[in-house]
């Protein structure tokens, strides 16, 4: 089935999203339209923000309720600035991929897998259907598109979200399938209507897109009143003879990507106590790009995770006992691969996660600023 087929079936709009050209008129109103959003979606939440700080200063009151409602809005500016840096990195031209056979069904399932708390706090059912297909991309980038596909899902989907893996009959390509209703089953028919599209549009949207266009990945998008449809086509499909690939541009197994942040986006949950190792982490990752969020306690962490899972938990040695250990336990039943790194009090060595049979990586206190930003990055990538 092409994709006029599919778009007759439906009876939906459909729409390719090539990527523009780089020095034109509708590419610059492109930029200046995504500056606007950028700026509408930071300031919005902060306005919010800032005005339940000054009834707490005039009051000197905030109840749970209001705290909760003012970490939300708070994260909801941070998310909008770091999905402007990652489209504003991605679109620079000067990212150096590093091409790989991968599995992407089995990438998928890991971030699926990763993201399962935070999909069922959401009250979203995932229905994956994936057949195995071997693609040639760059690893962290990949890692990049399938969060930004599920994040831009779970903005707009009303019940499940399915995904497909299928190869395309010709050329033989591989697709990813991401498929959802936009729109509750239940509103009377005299709601019915196509959707703007640029409701569907968001900042994750436009993130989704610019990676996609970065790996040269053609996309299609097909809305119809009640259900959308995005189709990633891998035009690098791995077969036994893959045309306009040579083998000088393939890594085989794995080899880091060369980004200059490869893992930028990735969500770091730090556990620490004590104000100088949290400036101490804090300016050691300060260039990463990565999204860091910081609790004084296991049962901050604890609860911390459960509407939905970091990619890397970094915790100082004193707050390791029972609880933590039972935290460990929880997660890596449900992702196997998770990474923690504890900072021990006293060194100045990197000790990997596999070393003498743990499951935890380590870092000296006196290295932090050289060894863990090369820490996470290993740990991280190893999951890639």
């Amino acid at each position: 089935m092409d994709m006029s087929d599919l778009e007759r079936k439906n009876g939906g709009q459909g729409r390719s999203h090539p990527a523009p050209p780089a020095d034109d008129s509708e590419s610059t109103q492109r930029w200046h339209q995504l500056v606007l959003e950028i700026g509408a979606a930071t300031a919005a939440p902060l306005t919010a923000a800032l005005e339940r700080i000054h009834a707490l200063i005039t009051s000197g009151k905030i109840d749970r309720a209001g705290l909760r409602s003012l970490r939300d809005e708070v994260e909801l500016a941070r998310q909008a600035g770091m999905i402007g840096q990652q489209i504003s990195r991605f679109a620079s031209g000067r990212l150096r991929q590093s091409h790989e056979r991968l599995q992407l069904a089995d990438t998928l399932k890991g971030v699926l897998a990763h993201r399962h708390r935070e999909t069922q706090a959401r009250g979203i059912v995932l229905k994956p259907t994936l057949k195995p297909a071997e693609v040639i991309v760059d690893a962290s980038l990949l890692f990049s598109l399938l969060n930004a596909v599920l994040d831009w899902a779970l903005g707009h989907a009303r019940s499940n979200i399915e995904f497909r893996i299928e190869m395309k009959s010709w050329p033989a390509h591989a697709q990813l399938v991401c498929r959802f209703a936009h729109r509750p089953a239940d509103l009377p028919p005299t709601a019915e209507a196509t959707p703007d599209p640029s409701v569907l549009e968001s900042l994750s949207w436009r993130l989704l897109e610019q990676t996609a266009w970065t790996m040269g990945l053609p996309i299609h998008r097909q809305d119809d009143a009640t259900q959308t449809t995005l189709t990633i086509e891998f035009p690098r499909t791995a077969n036994d003879e893959i045309s306009g690939v040579s083998t000088m541009e393939i890594d085989e197994g794995f080899a880091p990507s060369s980004n200059s942040k490869p893992l930028a986006g990735s969500h770091v949950l730090v556990v620490a106590s004590r104000r100088e190792v949290r400036v101490q982490i804090r300016d050691a990752l300060r260039n990463m790009g990565l999204i860091i969020d910081f609790v004084n306690s296991v049962d901050e962490a604890s609860e911390f995770c459960r509407e939905g899972l970091p990619h890397a938990i970094v915790i100082e040695s004193i707050q390791r006992g029972e609880k933590f250990a039972h935290l460990r336990e929880e997660i890596s039943a449900e992702v196997p691969d998770f990474v923690f790194i504890e900072i021990i009090e006293e060194g100045n060595t990197f000790e990997m996660s596999g070393f003498s049979g743990s499951n935890v990586a380590r870092v000296g206190r006196d290295v932090i600023d050289s060894s863990l930003p090369s820490a996470l990055m290993f740990e991280l990538s190893k999951g890639l």
